[in-house]
């Protein structure tokens, strides 16, 4: 008691000291206090951290391998050693939380020098053959490090086969893990890209039984996406018959059956078709709802899941990918053909999400292949064309050149300029336009029902049904559409309850697309015509459009459009101008006869401008077919403006007629 007694009062007489000291500062607080208490008690300072001296028996080894005692004031330092310090300091961290570290810094300096463009071969060999001597044995560890994962890419790319072959081997167990690996999936798409045919068979017969998983993770469908376009027919269809059955999962013999059809695996394997449906509605929808919707096997597998979906599972599939998901997947056949279904039998709600995803995108899609098949059908089905100005159209007219230019930009205005011309969309296309999905078209009301088909016991049912079944999906193939009545098809490729030519003429005229687009052709009417794909517009507008749809609100812009033209044709013959004439080149004097065919206004026009007195000078090379074209045209008012002048041409053998098939 006494001692514990004493001690207080020790206590008590330090804080009187130190409140005497502080007596002068009026400040009440206490951190004045106890910075005066520590100054004022320096041999009490190594009190206040018993384990400071402990700490300073131990030096710390850092990375550049100097050794520093911690805790030591060594004096200010400059901001440079602060820095290099701390760096040292983040590198022996690294080094003791990464078990290859120092392994990938001798990696990543030999990439360095290996990835050189102008490095010699052989010197490149000797550095890839180091790199994986290095790596031996501990591939897949460190392939999903950042660094070692870039090295391996580009050992893989220059090594030679053998070196190849032994990464493929020492890789093989554990490709399916890697392909799940943010960094690791780059060096299976570059060793997929690198691999002999014995290695992709091997690869794609490790992917059995786990390409649904695959595909629901966000990276491991990449490597099955690439897997697949890689793949020859037979690999593909067995990538995606695990989509459709657990039977043809499960039994790899049953993959191996040749049927490219969904149908006809359900026909000839027997399968049910109740169970097809709910397996690949297990498969789809969680697919969809994490929005994985970019690779092309995805859109082959909705294609035939609709083929056999009933009402409701169809509309919910179409439903959900009624958003801007749909403009992910048009860039693709099979995708371009799902962007089509779901426009065709989608409710005037969904088409109005789909067309609003677009907002933004009209220049990317217009310019692809399969987009442009997308928009194209947009523009002739979908009855909203107010909609249809403000977010299309008013996006197509700022990029008229552009697409006018283009091989597949130049289709979405020609759809509206001649819709559904075979000279401008293949057979394939056209029959696409025709689509529909068996359950939701009005024709499968009246159709035998699939499920009792296939509980027939006879093979003649069984063949009746792969008839029945494959007319039901009409564009598979090109037999539905030349079965089909041309008013039916017409009326399938238009989809919406307005008119064709009201919806054309308020998109073309109304919106005031047709008049810019002829303004457009007038300015660069030159340039048009002697283009490969700008020509068939300038045809398209010089003659009013299919059905004379421009005429008679824009006259005046077509006349106007005539004789720019045939102002171009008036002009004199030049060999020091840079340009041929645009009666002897090729694409413009074929563009210009067939105006002079079918557009008897032009013909009156460029003969008074351009050639009346003037036939004897064009009429060899290519410009004779535009002088020849006014005695060929069905109308007798062209014929009798030329015929007095190109007879004694004719007749004197200057001029020859092409001989009629």
């Amino acid at each position: 008691m006494a001692a514990k007694t004493e001690q207080g009062n020790k206590s008590n007489k330090r804080k009187q000291i130190t409140g005497s000291h502080s007596k002068s500062d009026t400040s009440p607080s206490k951190k004045p206090k106890l910075l005066q208490s520590k100054s004022s008690n320096p041999a009490n300072k190594g009190l206040n951290k018993p384990f400071k001296s402990i700490k300073q028996q131990h030096p710390v080894k850092l990375h550049s391998g100097k050794l520093e005692t911690a805790g030591v004031n060594e004096g200010p330092k400059s901001k440079r050693e602060r820095r290099l310090h701390a760096k040292e300091l983040a590198e022996a961290r690294k080094k003791k939380r990464k078990k290859h570290y120092t392994l990938e810094q001798e990696l990543a300096s030999l990439w360095e020098k290996m990835r050189r463009r102008n490095i010699a071969k052989e010197d490149r060999s000797k550095l890839v053959s180091e790199a994986l001597q290095k790596m031996k044995g501990k591939i897949p560890e460190i392939a999903g490090s950042h660094v070692s994962s870039r090295v391996l890419q580009t050992c893989v790319k220059y090594c030679t086969q053998a070196e190849r072959d032994a990464v493929f081997e020492e890789l093989r167990p554990h490709l399916l893990t890697l392909a799940c690996n943010t960094y690791a999936v780059h060096l299976v798409k570059k060793m997929l890209d690198n691999a002999s045919k014995k290695h992709l068979a091997a690869f794609m017969s490790s992917l059995h039984g786990h390409v649904a998983p695959l595909l629901r993770h966000m990276v491991g469908s990449v490597v099955i996406e690439h897997a697949y376009q890689l793949g020859n027919a037979t690999q593909k269809q067995e990538l995606l018959m695990e989509l459709y059955s657990t039977e043809l999962q499960l039994f790899k013999d049953l993959a191996l059956v040749k049927e490219s059809r969904l149908i006809g695996l359900i026909s000839k394997l027997g399968l049910q078709k109740g169970s097809v449906l709910r397996h690949m509605s297990s498969v789809i929808q969680p697919i969809l709802e994490k929005g994985i919707v970019d690779h092309s096997i995805i859109h082959k597998a909705l294609v035939e899941y609709f083929s056999i979906a009933d009402k409701s599972s169809a509309a919910e599939v179409i439903q959900q990918l009624s958003s801007a998901l749909l403009v992910r997947m048009i860039h693709t056949r099979d995708g371009s053909r799902v962007g089509l279904l779901c426009i065709k039998h989608g409710s005037a709600k969904e088409r109005k999400k789909i067309i609003k995803g677009m907002k933004g995108h009209i220049d990317k899609i217009a310019h692809d292949q399969c987009g442009s098949l997308v928009l194209a059908y947009i523009l002739s089905t979908v009855d909203d064309t107010k909609l249809l100005t403000k977010i299309i159209i008013r996006e197509l007219q700022a990029i008229f050149k552009e697409l006018v230019l283009d091989k597949n930009g130049r289709r979405v205005l020609l759809q509206l300029l001649h819709p559904n011309c075979s000279r401008y969309f293949s057979s394939d296309e056209l029959v696409a336009f025709n689509l529909s999905i068996p359950s939701l078209s009005p024709k499968s009301e009246s159709k035998v029902s699939p499920d009792s088909v296939l509980e027939a016991k006879s093979s003649e049912a069984k063949k009746s049904f792969d008839e029945e079944a494959k007319s039901d999906l009409e564009a598979t193939t090109a037999d539905a559409s030349e079965n089909a009545s041309p008013s039916e098809s017409h009326q399938l490729a238009e989809g919406g309850k307005k008119d064709p030519n009201v919806r054309r003429r308020e998109l073309l005229v109304d919106s005031g697309l047709a008049e810019n687009l002829i303004d457009a052709c007038i300015g660069s009417a030159g340039e048009l015509l002697r283009s490969n794909f700008g020509k068939e517009v300038m045809y398209e507008v010089a003659v009013g459009a299919a059905g004379g749809i421009l005429r008679p609100a824009l006259d005046e812009k077509l006349d106007a459009l005539h004789g720019a033209i045939a102002t171009l044709a008036a002009q004199p013959k030049s060999e020091e101008s840079g340009e041929e004439h645009v009666l002897e080149n090729f694409h413009s004097s074929r563009t210009i006869r067939k105006l002079v065919l079918d557009c008897p206004s032009f013909a009156s026009s460029l003969w008074k401008i351009a050639l009346e007195g003037k036939c004897e000078m064009w009429a060899q090379g290519h410009s004779h077919k535009v002088v020849s074209a006014f005695l060929e045209s069905s109308n007798s008012e062209v014929c009798e403006l030329a015929k007095g002048e190109l007879q004694p041409l004719i007749d004197s053998g200057i001029l020859k007629l092409p001989e009629t098939k």
